[in-house]
């Protein structure tokens, strides 16, 4: 029986193209979640989309002398087709500054008002002295007051995990322009995080099968529960619709309060844009639906924090009770599939400190499925990792081309050269049955292992199956049986068949030369459906347009399971699958990305 798994990944901000350290938290890993789950049979929902709003992108703006609204359809284009290249399988890729995602958040904080979780508060604010502009708590760093760490942010500390508020910090100052912010009286409204500490502590002491650093992590959450601010002094983001706010230009809500509603109304969006409304609420209000949150280790607390609040607070399920909201009862997370950083050179990939190397640039080298590979079985699944251009070498050169490449195409060659078609096992022994019956074994280990994101040691076992499949080959040698055409039609037939189920195994890795290797097997149509971008008008009427990522996955033929391969099925010379790198490129680096002294 199938489940309904919603795929819910964090929103990309679109004040600049991400970087390969962004995808390997937000992007591959739900990728390569979502096809599974799709190739096992379930029925996913995947959705995003580029987060909007909020102080950077007014900053990123002025520095490119662009409106704002000019910047955010700039990167949202970027980011849209960087994600489509790089074969992310969304159901939705959308944005935050449309008419629908200003809807859903406005209805979500009136059933939150309207349950008495949101307050008002006279507050201090931080402003840049020499733009008077509002500084977001994100953009103000310093000392944390409590464990130390030196570079903790305003609203956070990542080395303790507990919430701060920017002048708490010892020695504060701007991100933007290094400046000491000035502290200053207004008027906001906050969610009261402490109204929800019973209800959100026993929901959160049940979560026992979380990663381990999601988990370590949420356990200062609940100790320190404290109002959090929903809205900011600035003229970019969703409108407040409260009387004595909505009127007011300079008010609107915090940046981190509308993205993470994204999930739900890109979820909404969806369903009208198929011309099912209610569809939605398959993955939302079901309580047999499974729903995966997937981020950055930045990320955590408002994936396993505030979200949850925000949600129980919709449904009347805090501390103080209340009623079901517009949307009824909103399911809350199962998981929080939560990455470490990916490194580089043992610094943070940080665009403002040149240690970044872009998506984009990526792509155009070295193709999609490299990136999707090493993100997977080498990626900061759970501690951070250094990406090194020697170990992106080795993977590629020693896993990709020699061992998957090269077995199929020596087992395609042999074949068609041959046979010219997939031949008949005539003559089997039990050595072809022992490696078919390891290949067909493999889809529940490697199952397991994706079903509990655990894409390392999924990743290693589908390549163990590669690994025994070249030996296999090695140790039978075929191509001394001229003489016994029989046999090594048997054992061109087993290699071909664990070809195909290793394909399949690796699909949810390598969804583009999995299809390649489809139709090197003789396949025809689409075995592992891409993202499209479309171009569409937004729903609220007003005309926008803008693009959106969206995919017919319903119709690939990938499944996991163990196919037989068509005896007879044409087969040709094939072409290599991965081409082997230069070993000098892991001592210098590309020319757009090189190795620093």
């Amino acid at each position: 029986m199938s489940a309904s798994v919603l795929t819910a990944v964090a929103w990309p901000y679109a004040n600049g193209p991400r970087h390969i350290g962004h995808v390997s938290g937000f992007g591959v890993p739900s990728d390569v979640f979502s096809r599974y789950q799709r190739m096992a049979g379930n029925e996913v929902l995947m959705v995003s989309g580029t987060d909007e709003h909020g102080t950077p992108i007014s900053v990123q703006a002025e520095k490119e002398g662009l409106t704002t609204r000019q910047l955010a359809d700039k990167y949202n284009r970027v980011i849209t087709e960087d994600l489509q290249g790089l074969g992310l399988s969304y159901d939705l890729f959308t944005r935050t500054t449309t008419g629908n995602h200003y809807r859903v958040v406005q209805e979500i904080f009136l059933a939150l008002h309207r349950n008495g979780y949101i307050v008002p508060k006279t507050t201090t604010g931080a402003i840049s002295p020499s733009t008077g502009r509002t500084l977001p708590d994100r953009y103000i760093e310093g000392t944390c007051p409590i464990c130390g760490y030196d570079g903790a942010r305003g609203d956070q500390c990542d080395n303790c995990g507990n919430q701060l508020d920017p002048a708490d910090l010892i020695n504060p100052v701007s991100r933007i322009n290094g400046e000491k912010p000035e502290f200053v009286e207004t008027e906001h409204l906050f969610l009261d995080l402490p109204a929800f500490t019973e209800s959100l502590g026993k929901w959160l002491s049940t979560r026992t099968d979380w990663r381990p650093n999601v988990l370590k992590f949420t356990q200062n959450l609940v100790e320190d529960m404290r109002p959090r601010p929903i809205s900011r002094d600035l003229d970019w983001g969703v409108p407040i619709p409260l009387d004595g706010w909505r009127d007011q230009p300079m008010k609107r809500f915090y940046v981190w309060f509308d993205a993470v509603i994204g999930y739900l109304s890109a979820s909404v969006e969806w369903a009208q844009r198929i011309g099912q409304r209610d569809a939605w609420k398959q993955w939302w209000t079901s309580p047999d639906a499974r729903c995966y949150y997937f981020m950055g280790k930045d990320n955590i607390t408002f994936h396993a924090q505030i979200w949850p609040a925000l949600l129980m607070g919709h449904n009347g399920q805090g501390d103080k009770g209340g009623e079901v909201g517009p949307f009824g009862e909103l399911n809350l997370p199962d998981e929080i599939v939560s990455s470490e950083f990916l490194t580089m050179s043992g610094s943070k990939f940080s665009t403002s400190r040149g240690t970044v190397i872009y998506v984009r640039d990526f792509l155009r080298e070295f193709g999609p499925d490299t990136l999707r590979y090493f993100i997977s079985v080498a990626g900061p699944e759970n501690q951070d990792t250094d990406f090194t251009w020697d170990e992106f070498v080795r993977r590629v050169n020693f896993e990709l081309a020699n061992e998957w490449g090269n077995l199929v195409n020596r087992a395609v060659s042999m074949a068609a050269k041959n046979n010219g078609a997939v031949p008949a096992p005539t003559s089997p022994r039990p050595a072809d049955e022992e490696l078919k019956s390891l290949a067909r074994n493999a889809f529940d280990v490697v199952g397991g292992h994706l079903s509990r994101s655990r894409f390392k040691a999924a990743a290693q076992e589908a390549m163990r199956v590669v690994s025994a499949a070249n030996k296999y080959l090695s140790d039978q040698e075929p191509w001394k049986l001229k003489d016994d055409p029989d046999r090594r039609d048997a054992v061109l037939h087993t290699a071909l068949q664990v070809v195909s189920d290793a394909n399949a195994l690796l699909t949810p890795f390598l969804p583009h030369s999995a299809q390649k290797v489809h139709e090197l097997l003789g396949g025809t149509g689409v075995w592992s459906a891409q993202p499209e971008i479309r171009e569409v008008s937004d729903l609220d009427g007003s005309g926008a347009e803008y693009p959106v990522l969206m995919g017919d996955y319903a119709a690939e033929q990938a499944k996991w399971a163990s196919t037989e391969i068509e005896i007879g099925r044409p087969l040709s010379k094939p072409t290599p699958l991965f081409a082997k790198l230069d070993p000098k490129l892991g001592e210098t680096g590309p020319e757009w990305a090189p190795i620093q002294d």
